[in-house]
């Protein structure tokens, strides 16, 4: 069963694990996502463990700082990021069940958001098609990300 809760210090060791050289491109580890909201003033940034069972399988962030604005004109929407599962345990749905739970937990922990935004790079294709099956839509939005262009995709709540 995947569940989604607030990361705690003693899910790290769980979420520690390496991304292949493709992934890296598109994507930070979570030790990357968690040094970043270290390194900033701000504590509008929220680290996500995905759960699989009692197993710590997958991150990602809940950002609701201005780099949100860089998507979108809304200011109760939140920017999702550094998303990934294990590279160990991909393929078994984690990551689709995970997505198809964000919308509930954003629902009961942040009452004034009503839209998800995401990018996502246009060679990703599996992430991207994963995004449009968990009812992300793209709109023709585009930017250049680090590795190259991105796809600028919403979800309203």
């Amino acid at each position: 069963m995947v569940k989604l809760k607030f990361f705690e210090q003693k899910d790290l060791p769980g979420v520690s694990y390496t991304l292949d050289e493709q992934q890296s491109q598109y994507t930070a580890t979570a030790e990357q996502a968690l040094q970043r909201i270290e390194g900033r003033s701000d504590t509008l940034a929220f680290p996500i463990t995905i759960f699989e069972n009692a197993d710590p399988v997958g991150f990602f962030v809940l950002d609701f700082g201005n780099d949100k604005l860089e998507y979108t004109d809304n200011h109760n929407s939140m920017l999702l990021r550094s998303f990934s599962v294990n590279p160990k345990l991909q393929g078994k749905g984690i990551g689709k069940k995970a997505m198809v739970l964000l919308d509930d937990f954003v629902r009961e922990n942040f009452k004034d958001c009503d839209e998800i935004v995401l990018a996502v790079n246009q060679n990703n294709i599996s992430a991207y098609q994963l995004y449009l099956k968990v009812g992300y839509q793209y709109d023709g939005k585009e930017r250049i990300g680090r590795s190259g262009p991105q796809y600028l995709m919403f979800k309203k709540l």
